[in-house]
């Protein structure tokens, strides 16, 4: 009897206790099964690290995104597009005084024909010298409010 012993316990020794089929590692002969997508993105723990850079990459892709294509700006652009803007506006709320002040030139057929020879860059230097860009009130005429008030004469007479 103690003879059956040792041979079932010398027989049991070689055996790989794991190849019993409770989940243990896996053996060469184990086949192993192809994982889909699906089931290796239920089973991922990401760790703190990766959760971590996980975000600051993503804040850092949403601002390029951002400032690149999706039109923000920061406060000090946004400060000069503002007073560009009211530049603007207020220079184009003054062009009809300026063609007012033309219309009330006694030689203005002349004036316009001369204007009208002028090279376009110049035409806003000799509205200037017409005194047609000065604002009642100012001392100077306003450079914006000539090459508009010109652009307009120019445009309206032809």
């Amino acid at each position: 009897m103690e003879q059956d012993k040792v041979n079932k316990l010398s027989s049991e020794v070689g055996k790989n206790v794991w190849d019993e089929g409770s989940g243990g590692s896996r053996t060469m002969e184990q086949k192993t099964k192809k994982v889909s997508f699906r089931e290796w993105w239920e089973e991922a723990r990401p760790t703190k690290t990766i959760v971590f850079w996980s975000w600051v990459a993503s804040i850092v892709l949403t601002m390029i995104i951002g400032f690149a294509w999706g039109g923000w700006v920061t406060g000090g652009t946004a400060q000069k597009i503002a007073e560009v803007m009211a530049a603007d506006a207020v220079s184009q709320r003054l062009v009809p005084i300026c063609v007012d002040q033309f219309n009330q030139d006694p030689e203005k057929e002349q004036k316009l024909i001369e204007l009208i020879g002028t090279r376009s860059y110049d035409r806003d230097d000799y509205v200037k010298a017409q005194g047609w860009a000065t604002i009642p009130g100012e001392d100077e005429p306003d450079s914006k409010v000539a090459v508009e008030c010109a652009k307009l004469l120019v445009l309206i007479n032809e």
